[in-house]
């Protein structure tokens, strides 16, 4: 169960991203998934480069987490791109 948790919370912020980043007519449903999920980590990551605490369970800090490192993302693939 905890696994569809984490793909629902993925998809949510990888959604949000990419209209945040105003990349949602380029990507589909798997890819929003994707960049959330890896979001999360970075996002965790950037977190605790920090001196905060990254995810932290199935709430609205870590949505926020994973919407953060999905733009991060989604800015990298941008200058990765040009």
């Amino acid at each position: 169960m905890d696994i569809i948790l984490w793909i629902i919370l993925g998809g949510i912020a990888g959604w949000v991203a990419s209209i945040l980043m105003k990349t949602n007519y380029e990507q589909g449903l798997l890819l929003d998934i994707i960049l959330g999920i890896v979001g999360a980590v970075v996002g965790g990551v950037v977190l605790n480069m920090v001196g905060q605490p990254g995810v932290t369970g199935f709430n609205l800090y870590s949505l926020l987490v994973a919407i953060l490192g999905a733009v991060v993302l989604i800015y990298l693939g941008r200058l990765l791109h040009r």
